[in-house]
């Protein structure tokens, strides 16, 4: 089932699709790759980088040393108090892959189409602004209907609008932003990034947690949230920056996090 939905992303993206299996090479596993490959009218010669160890380390591991730039696999998902929860080796390769990470909650033999994306926007910088654009791609390239873009704007936010209000001299809140000038703001950044046929709708959504995000996304039924991280250097890679973090808690449906 991941398979079909790699095959949909290579296709998208006009990608070269690889193969990471963790276990050993043998004939027996060779002969179901072979299979596999054929069923899905897939080459094959396609590449299949075989990695042991425990899976999300083979896979974060085969992934590195083969410069992998996207990882796509099954969320393995489960549903706790009408939340669904990622798998503990989703949650890893989410944490600590150095690459983009695509998950799908339920993978399809015929992948469905992607007819609602959301993007989150975390931070107006560069690195954000090209992966809109790729998301966009994604978005023409699937023919969905609506593209949301969102950010989340928090009490803290407010508080700090309402202290440059009344204190408009002093440096320290000149980049605090009213609800209003946030959206303004969202929308120039929207503007910045790319043109797309896809209908695209910049919302704000008030908020003090990433929670809110999910609870927009589920209430409109998304098919993908797609989140930026900057790449970073650091040797915590397991740990994500505040703003997305709560995804690798709870998955409101596929995700794409973008590095």
């Amino acid at each position: 089932m991941v398979l079909a939905e790699a095959k949909r992303v290579r296709n998208r993206f006009d990608a070269e699709l690889n193969l990471i299996y963790v276990g050993d090479k043998d004939a027996q596993t060779e002969a179901r790759f072979s299979e596999a490959l054929a069923t899905m009218g897939l080459p094959a010669d396609s590449l299949i980088h075989y990695q042991t160890g425990s899976p999300a380390e083979a896979i974060i591991k085969a992934a590195s040393d083969n410069d992998v730039e996207l990882i796509v696999a099954g969320a393995l998902e489960k549903e706790v108090v009408l939340r669904p929860f990622l798998g503990n080796v989703a949650r890893r390769l989410v944490r600590e892959a150095a690459c983009s990470v695509m998950l799908f909650t339920k993978p399809d033999r015929e992948p469905k189409p992607l007819r609602r994306i959301v993007f989150y926007v975390a931070d107006y910088n560069e690195h954000t602004r090209r992966a809109l654009c790729r998301a966009a791609l994604l978005a023409e390239r699937e023919g969905a209907e609506n593209l949301y873009v969102i950010r989340v704007y928090t009490t803290f936010d407010a508080a700090r609008a309402t202290l440059r209000e009344n204190h408009p001299d002093n440096p320290a809140h000149a980049a605090a932003r009213t609800l209003e000038e946030e959206e303004d703001a969202l929308e120039e950044f929207i503007d910045s990034a790319c043109e797309t046929s896809v209908p695209v709708e910049a919302r704000c959504i008030s908020g003090n947690t990433g929670f809110v995000a999910s609870d927009f996304v589920q209430a409109v039924e998304a098919d993908l949230l797609v989140a930026s991280v900057q790449p970073t250097s650091s040797p915590d890679l397991d740990e994500l920056p505040a703003h997305i973090s709560w995804v690798t808690d709870v998955i409101p449906c596929n995700l794409w996090v973008i590095r």
